[in-house]
């Protein structure tokens, strides 16, 4: 174990981190933009990714980005609707 308390096996002439997702097996699977999070993480920010994944913060973040996009989607749709019903009404009125 290291200074920062991340343990590694020996695999071939490798030392490689033993790592588990802290994502617990009853969790609901990640929404749509989490899903695009994590594929924008893993192919341009890499480090970033790394950095998560090692922590144990992955898919923590993941959950928070997915649940603040989903929010701001349904304050979109319901303002798309209030300015619907206004305008309907100044059209037929």
């Amino acid at each position: 174990m290291d200074e920062n308390g991340i343990c590694f096996s020996l695999v071939g002439d490798y030392y490689l981190p033993n790592l588990k997702l802290s994502d617990p097996p009853d969790a609901p699977p990640l929404g749509r933009y989490g899903r695009m999070r994590k594929a924008y993480l893993k192919e341009w920010r890499p480090k970033t990714y790394s950095r998560l994944l090692l922590r144990e913060e992955l898919y923590p973040h993941l959950r928070e980005i997915d649940k603040a996009a989903q929010t701001r989607l349904d304050t979109i749709k319901d303002e798309e609707q209030a300015r619907e019903i206004i305008l309907a009404e100044l059209v037929y009125n």
